[in-house]
Protein backbone atom coordinates (compact mmCIF):
# COMPACT_ATOMS: atom_id res chain seq x y z
CA UNK A 1 0.00 0.00 0.00
CA UNK A 2 1.83 3.88 -1.04
CA UNK A 3 -0.34 5.63 1.15
CA UNK A 4 -0.32 6.21 4.84
CA UNK A 5 -3.55 6.06 6.34
CA UNK A 6 -4.14 6.54 10.25
CA UNK A 7 -5.62 4.34 12.92
CA UNK A 8 -9.14 5.66 12.57
CA UNK A 9 -8.89 5.30 8.81
CA UNK A 10 -8.12 1.81 9.28
CA UNK A 11 -11.12 1.01 11.28
CA UNK A 12 -14.16 3.13 9.56
CA UNK A 13 -12.42 0.92 6.53
CA UNK A 14 -10.91 3.89 5.10
CA UNK A 15 -8.48 2.48 3.29
CA UNK A 16 -7.79 4.69 0.02
CA UNK A 17 -7.68 8.09 2.81
CA UNK A 18 -11.16 9.19 0.62
CA UNK A 19 -12.48 10.54 3.80
CA UNK A 20 -9.46 12.51 4.62
CA UNK A 21 -11.16 16.24 6.85
CA UNK A 22 -10.73 19.50 5.36
CA UNK A 23 -7.98 20.92 7.22
CA UNK A 24 -7.21 25.18 6.90
CA UNK A 25 -5.71 25.95 3.99
CA UNK A 26 -2.44 26.10 4.69
CA UNK A 27 -1.85 22.90 6.55
CA UNK A 28 1.12 21.09 6.74
CA UNK A 29 0.94 17.18 5.03
CA UNK A 30 -1.50 14.97 7.19
CA UNK A 31 0.47 12.38 8.93
CA UNK A 32 2.78 15.44 9.85
CA UNK A 33 -0.21 17.25 10.93
CA UNK A 34 -1.69 14.76 12.93
CA UNK A 35 1.70 13.94 14.65
CA UNK A 36 2.79 17.74 15.54
CA UNK A 37 -1.07 19.41 16.13
CA UNK A 38 -1.29 19.58 19.90
CA UNK A 39 -5.32 20.24 19.49
CA UNK A 40 -4.75 23.22 21.38
CA UNK A 41 -7.88 25.20 20.15
CA UNK A 42 -6.40 28.92 19.31
CA UNK A 43 -7.21 28.23 15.75
CA UNK A 44 -10.89 27.66 15.89
CA UNK A 45 -10.87 31.28 18.19
CA UNK A 46 -8.96 32.62 15.82
CA UNK A 47 -10.86 31.58 12.94
CA UNK A 48 -12.80 34.72 11.52
CA UNK A 49 -15.97 33.27 10.05
CA UNK A 50 -16.27 30.67 12.64
CA UNK A 51 -15.97 27.57 9.67
CA UNK A 52 -12.98 25.95 11.64
CA UNK A 53 -14.40 23.58 14.29
CA UNK A 54 -12.93 20.50 16.43
CA UNK A 55 -13.18 17.77 14.61
CA UNK A 56 -12.22 14.04 15.10
CA UNK A 57 -10.03 13.57 17.49
CA UNK A 58 -9.60 17.10 18.31
CA UNK A 59 -7.75 17.94 14.96
CA UNK A 60 -8.80 21.21 13.25
CA UNK A 61 -11.06 20.69 10.29
CA UNK A 62 -13.15 22.99 8.58
CA UNK A 63 -16.88 23.28 8.17
CA UNK A 64 -18.77 24.27 5.66
CA UNK A 65 -22.50 23.87 6.58
CA UNK A 66 -21.29 26.73 9.04
CA UNK A 67 -19.97 29.60 6.44
CA UNK A 68 -17.17 30.12 4.38
CA UNK A 69 -13.55 30.31 4.69
CA UNK A 70 -11.86 33.48 3.51
CA UNK A 71 -8.38 32.79 3.33
CA UNK A 72 -7.52 35.70 5.99
CA UNK A 73 -4.88 33.01 7.66
CA UNK A 74 -5.60 33.91 11.20
CA UNK A 75 -5.34 30.20 11.97
CA UNK A 76 -2.17 30.27 10.64
CA UNK A 77 -0.81 33.11 12.55
CA UNK A 78 -2.45 31.67 15.81
CA UNK A 79 -1.21 28.49 15.10
CA UNK A 80 1.71 27.68 17.99
CA UNK A 81 3.04 24.22 16.26
CA UNK A 82 2.86 25.57 12.79
CA UNK A 83 1.10 22.98 11.42
CA UNK A 84 -1.02 25.90 9.91
CA UNK A 85 1.32 28.25 8.13
CA UNK A 86 0.87 31.14 5.51
CA UNK A 87 4.27 29.86 3.83
CA UNK A 88 2.95 28.08 0.23
CA UNK A 89 6.40 26.50 0.38
CA UNK A 90 5.81 24.62 3.48
CA UNK A 91 1.72 23.45 3.04
CA UNK A 92 0.15 21.03 0.66
CA UNK A 93 -1.83 23.09 -2.02
CA UNK A 94 -5.39 24.25 -1.91
CA UNK A 95 -6.95 22.05 -4.28
CA UNK A 96 -10.96 21.74 -3.21
CA UNK A 97 -13.36 22.48 -5.15
CA UNK A 98 -17.06 22.79 -5.11
CA UNK A 99 -19.05 19.81 -6.92
CA UNK A 100 -22.53 20.06 -7.62
CA UNK A 101 -24.59 16.73 -7.70
CA UNK A 102 -27.72 15.56 -8.87
CA UNK A 103 -29.61 16.91 -5.99
CA UNK A 104 -29.39 20.91 -7.27
CA UNK A 105 -33.03 22.15 -7.83
CA UNK A 106 -31.87 23.89 -11.12
CA UNK A 107 -30.59 20.70 -12.48
CA UNK A 108 -33.85 19.20 -11.96
CA UNK A 109 -35.71 22.12 -13.51
CA UNK A 110 -37.12 24.14 -10.40
CA UNK A 111 -35.75 28.13 -10.16
CA UNK A 112 -33.00 28.04 -7.57
CA UNK A 113 -30.12 30.42 -8.16
CA UNK A 114 -28.93 30.29 -4.23
CA UNK A 115 -25.33 29.13 -4.81
CA UNK A 116 -25.06 31.41 -7.39
CA UNK A 117 -25.50 34.44 -5.58
CA UNK A 118 -23.26 33.25 -2.70
CA UNK A 119 -20.40 33.10 -5.28
CA UNK A 120 -17.91 35.82 -5.71
CA UNK A 121 -15.95 34.91 -7.95
CA UNK A 122 -18.19 33.91 -11.03
CA UNK A 123 -17.52 30.13 -10.79
CA UNK A 124 -21.62 29.00 -10.34
CA UNK A 125 -23.74 31.07 -13.30
CA UNK A 126 -26.86 30.32 -14.35
CA UNK A 127 -27.36 31.14 -18.22
CA UNK A 128 -31.09 32.07 -18.97
CA UNK A 129 -32.74 29.84 -21.36
CA UNK A 130 -36.37 30.80 -23.27
CA UNK A 131 -39.37 29.09 -21.92
CA UNK A 132 -37.41 27.19 -18.90
CA UNK A 133 -35.24 27.57 -16.21
CA UNK A 134 -31.95 29.19 -16.19
CA UNK A 135 -29.03 26.77 -16.66
CA UNK A 136 -26.21 25.47 -14.12
CA UNK A 137 -22.97 26.70 -15.38
CA UNK A 138 -20.55 25.60 -13.31
CA UNK A 139 -16.73 26.82 -13.51
CA UNK A 140 -13.86 24.94 -12.05
CA UNK A 141 -11.13 26.98 -12.68
CA UNK A 142 -12.67 30.43 -11.40
CA UNK A 143 -13.88 28.09 -8.23
CA UNK A 144 -11.31 28.93 -5.05
CA UNK A 145 -12.92 26.01 -2.64
CA UNK A 146 -14.37 28.83 -0.22
CA UNK A 147 -17.26 27.01 0.25
CA UNK A 148 -19.65 30.31 0.54
CA UNK A 149 -22.56 28.11 -1.96
CA UNK A 150 -22.37 24.89 0.57
CA UNK A 151 -24.62 26.38 3.63
CA UNK A 152 -26.78 27.87 1.74
CA UNK A 153 -28.15 25.24 -0.61
CA UNK A 154 -31.32 23.99 0.20
CA UNK A 155 -30.96 20.82 -0.91
CA UNK A 156 -27.51 20.31 0.51
CA UNK A 157 -26.39 19.48 -3.22
CA UNK A 158 -22.96 21.41 -2.70
CA UNK A 159 -20.10 19.87 -1.28
CA UNK A 160 -16.70 21.10 -1.47
CA UNK A 161 -13.75 18.30 -2.37
CA UNK A 162 -10.62 17.48 -3.77
CA UNK A 163 -10.68 18.67 -7.47
CA UNK A 164 -9.98 15.50 -8.65
CA UNK A 165 -12.64 13.12 -6.97
CA UNK A 166 -15.70 12.67 -8.80
CA UNK A 167 -19.29 14.10 -7.69
CA UNK A 168 -21.58 11.35 -6.62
Amino acid sequence: MDKVISRAQFLRGDFRSKRRPVRPPGSIEETTFISRCSRCGDCYSACETGVLTRGRGGFPTIDFSRGECIFCTACADACREEVITSDPEESTPWDLIAHIDGNCLAKRGVICRTCGEQCQHGAIRFRLAVGGVALLQFDASACNGCGACVAPCPTGAVAVRKSAEESP
